[in-house]
């Protein structure tokens, strides 16, 4: 049962990655850049709703909501205040500019928010009022046990991994079937293309960063109430480690969002279960080396000729 409890905290973890790594997937499918500020994207979106829930006593589901909506805003605000006026410049200027953005929004949570850890509340658990006969003690239930409890899965996890799959199947349907998303599948194909034939190229990209803004905000209330600790560097990390779920699994590929996600929180949970704590992020990088050697476009990416 260890070992089953292992995984489940892998694809827990990898749900979360994988949700992160869809604002990286879409963006670079799209505009062919690198956000690196999405990672902060997240850190804000937790802020957000935790001062939602704890200042001001909303319901979680508005703190949730309104984190989502705040993120989406500050998304399309980023995007025409920072990267609009580069579509044209040289790669390097726009990563630089994504660092840059990356560094603002942390440094203005330092000033706004104080550097002092916060502690996420956990909202997602179940009251048990007392018996009836007073022999029992109202209490709070996180999770549910199984097999005699040698199996313990957290509503958090059930909550994470279920978010997961919704998302990914209304993405799958929106890209799909929407004239929204096949105007974002025809700009990643060819932009130049797609504005002849009279799509908005510009709000089809905002369309981009602030569906992935409002996805991160998600991510960061399900990586908080996991891992309770808030800070204003709180994403700097996962979102380095959801980049590289996506490009593990095909960068530009929604699947391959989902597929590096999971298959990256399952080598790093099992690392730290079976390796070393210390070590769990370099065997995470080295096998993502090792599958790009074999497989330099990811698991599920596509091999793109450069035209000359």
């Amino acid at each position: 049962m260890t070992f089953l409890n292992f995984l489940i905290s892998g694809i827990s973890l990898g749900s979360i990655y994988a949700i992160i790594a869809l604002g990286y997937t879409m963006v670079y499918g799209i505009a062919k850049m690198l956000n690196f500020a999405h990672g902060d994207v997240i850190m804000v979106g937790a802020y957000i709703c935790f001062f939602a829930i704890s200042r001001f006593s909303l319901p979680p589901l508005v703190g949730i909501l309104l984190a989502m909506l705040l993120c989406t805003v500050l998304g399309i605000v980023v995007e025409r205040l920072a990267y609009k006026p580069l579509r044209s410049a040289p790669s390097l200027a726009v990563l630089i500019t994504a660092i840059g953005v990356s560094y603002f929004l942390q440094n203005a949570a330092l000033l706004l928010w104080s550097s002092s850890p916060k502690v996420f509340p956990n909202f997602f658990t179940v009251t048990q009022s007392p018996a009836p006969d007073g022999t029992a003690e109202q209490t709070v239930r996180t999770g549910i046990e199984l097999f005699g409890g040698q199996l313990k899965i957290s509503f958090v996890t059930i909550v994470t991994i279920a978010t997961c799959i919704i998302i990914m199947l209304a993405l799958t349907w929106f890209t799909g079937r929407t004239k929204m998303g096949k105007a974002m599948r025809a700009c990643s194909e060819d932009k130049g293309a797609a504005q002849l034939m009279g799509i908005n190229v510009d709000a089809t990209i905002s369309m981009t960063f602030a569906i992935g803004s409002g996805l991160a905000a998600i991510a960061g209330v399900l990586l908080c109430s996991a891992y309770p600790t808030l800070v204003p560097t709180t994403g700097s990390m996962p979102g380095i480690k959801a980049f590289t779920a996506a490009v593990f699994g095909g960068i530009g590929s929604i699947p391959g969002a989902l597929l590096g996600g999971l298959l990256l929180g399952l080598i790093e949970i099992l690392a730290k279960a079976y390796i070393s704590t210390q070590l769990s992020d370099a065997v995470v990088f080295a096998v993502l080396i090792v599958v790009l050697l074999v497989k330099p476009a990811g698991l599920l990416g596509k091999q793109v000729r450069e035209k000359v």
